[in-house]
């Protein structure tokens, strides 16, 4: 089985940090990711910076990381998320040749987060996804709040399935299913991955997990089981949404390759080197990174006799 793991550290990551992370800091960031062997990296997101002013230098971010060769020979695809065409004119100004639109299933989500009701989202999303279809760019659909909202609590499946089928439509090359806030649990993950199949290809869908309450790293053996292939990741752990109250960080790179190595799986993506990119990160960020592996191995450095590399914990 073949993995892709999609890293969002550099944008849904540093999103979520009180203070705007520098861009010298979040382009060393990214190398150092690349590093890893990790080939699909979110760099940005062109928002309006008086919501979400962490990323108001995406533009400076992505058109540096977009001409660096270094990225290029190694095959890795610079992302960004983009609300609607304005923030894709950005986008492609900047030389990003793919980016991710973010409608919900939950109609208060979505009027909290972007101002907008679903079907008015779906509408910005079909805007966004024929521009840049036209001018042969890619476009992946995030779907918010698929398993659980802040504010409505449960969300049907119906409502997942209507917004996916809708993305589709409008021409998006992958879906990501997202646990906005960390509500979801192995049978739920189960339940609605077989509830969808019937309407929705899996081969075309990624699962993006917050680890609010512990579960992501079960609920990506539970996907793994319906042969879903494709995760979001942050590195360090970091992450959260500015409009999902109680919301913690996505599922660690760290923790998720760890796993995934255990099951003979992502042997392509060095641990050592993702740790070692959490590591550039955090003084930026300037608090301790929730990653457990992160924490283990930067421990085990602390004390290790060799200098360096973090000891072998497996």
């Amino acid at each position: 089985m073949s993995i892709a793991v999609v890293e969002l550290g550099p944008r849904d990551g540093l999103q979520n940090e009180p203070i705007p992370v520098p861009v010298a800091d979040r382009l060393a960031f990214v190398r150092a990711l690349a590093e890893s062997g990790l080939t699909r990296i979110e760099a940005g997101a062109f928002v309006h910076p008086a919501r979400v002013p962490q990323m108001a230098s995406s533009d400076q971010v992505c058109a540096a990381l977009v001409a660096d060769t270094g990225l290029t020979r190694r095959g890795v695809r610079i992302s960004a998320l983009v609300p609607n065409v304005r923030g894709l004119d950005r986008a492609i100004a900047a030389g990003v040749r793919e980016v991710a639109v973010f409608p919900a299933a939950s109609e208060t989500f979505s009027r909290r987060n972007l101002n907008q009701s679903i079907d008015e989202a779906l509408k910005a999303a079909g805007e966004v996804c024929a521009v840049a279809l036209a001018a042969g760019m890619r476009v992946r659909g995030y779907v918010s709040t698929a398993f659980g909202c802040p504010y409505e609590g449960n969300v049907p499946v119906a409502h997942v399935i209507s917004v996916c089928e809708a993305l589709l439509a409008h021409g998006v090359f992958e879906l990501a299913i997202s646990d906005t806030i960390g509500v979801a649990h192995p049978g739920q993950v189960r339940a609605v991955l077989r509830d969808m199949h019937t309407s929705v290809p899996l081969d075309r869908v990624a699962l993006h997990f917050h680890d609010t309450r512990g579960t992501a790293l079960a609920n990506v053996l539970a996907a793994l089981d319906e042969q879903i292939t494709t995760f979001d990741a942050c590195a360090g752990g970091l992450g959260g949404c500015p409009f999902a109250p109680g919301a913690l960080g996505n599922v660690a790179t760290e923790d998720l390759i760890y796993m995934l190595h255990g099951l003979g799986l992502a042997r392509d993506i060095d641990l050592d080197a993702v740790v070692a990119a959490s590591s550039l990160v955090e003084p930026a960020v300037g608090h301790a990174l929730p990653s457990r592996y992160y924490r283990a191995a930067r421990a085990l450095r602390a004390r290790d006799t060799l200098p360096g590399e973090p000891r072998d914990i497996q």
